[in-house]
Order: C-alpha cells, then sequence, then structure tokens
C-alpha cells in the first residue's frame, strides 16, 4: 500500500497521479501529490514505476497501512528499489531499442480511459 510520497524529492510531474488505476492521489497547489484514498490503493506500483524522482515509497502489505518512518526509508535506499529490480528504464538511452516496448504506460492509460469513458456512458444513459 503507498505510504509516502518525499516532497523534497518529488518533481511535480504528476506522472503517479495520471497512471494510478485507483485514483489513490491528488494533485496539490503546493507540488508533490498527496495520498487521499490510500484504502484504495492496490499496491500494484505503478506509481513508484513512474516516479522518475523516486519520491514514492510503497509497502508491500496490501491489505493494511504500515507505519513508515521517511528518515529510516531513506537511509536504507528503498526509494526506487522496485524501479531498479525490475529493469524500468533500464534501456531508455539506448537507441537500439527506440520502440521502448517494455514501457506499458499505453496499455494502462489506454485500458484507463476506456474505464473513465464506459463509465461515462452509462451515467449518461441513466439520466
Amino acid at each position: 500500500m503507498i505510504e509516502l510520497v518525499i516532497a523534497e524529492r518529488c518533481t511535480s510531474c504528476d506522472a503517479c497521479v495520471e497512471v494510478c488505476p485507483t485514483n489513490v492521489l491528488d494533485r496539490t497547489l503546493e507540488g508533490s501529490p498527496a495520498i487521499s484514498r490510500q484504502q484504495d490503493c492496490q499496491t500494484c506500483f505503478m506509481c513508484e514505476l513512474y516516479c522518475p524522482a523516486d519520491a514514492i515509497y510503497v509497502a508491500p502489505d496490501c491489505e493494511n497501512h504500515t507505519p513508515v518512518d521517511k528518515d529510516a526509508i531513506l537511509a536504507a535506499g528503498l526509494l526506487g528499489e522496485f524501479r531498479r529490480n525490475h529493469g524500468w528504464d533500464e534501456w531508455a538511452g539506448d537507441p537500439r531499442y527506440p520502440n521502448e516496448h517494455w514501457r506499458m504506460e499505453s496499455v494502462f492509460l489506454r485500458a484507463r480511459d476506456v474505464a473513465i469513458g464506459e463509465a461515462g456512458t452509462k451515467r449518461a444513459g441513466e439520466i
């Protein structure tokens, strides 16, 4: 479950907000996103994967909130660990792989947009 967004590291790109399939994060005027609906987190790690600044920590427990200490997370080097362990961005700078087939944002964002469109159509049809 998402536990931490570290404002000092956040670049305010809102990539995490865009990719979250359950709308857990909200954009803020301060820059870094706010965890607004933590109980809706599916622990899919998409926010952590897409955070280019490694400013997000998602705990592996998908059922319960896990209290974490920001300083302990920073000291342990856990920020960005999921990205590193999965080779995320591994080939981003290599011109031999221009298609970036290993990036799945088009799949996830397309699925989300379809779901939003279907929900909007249902509402419009009910009126």
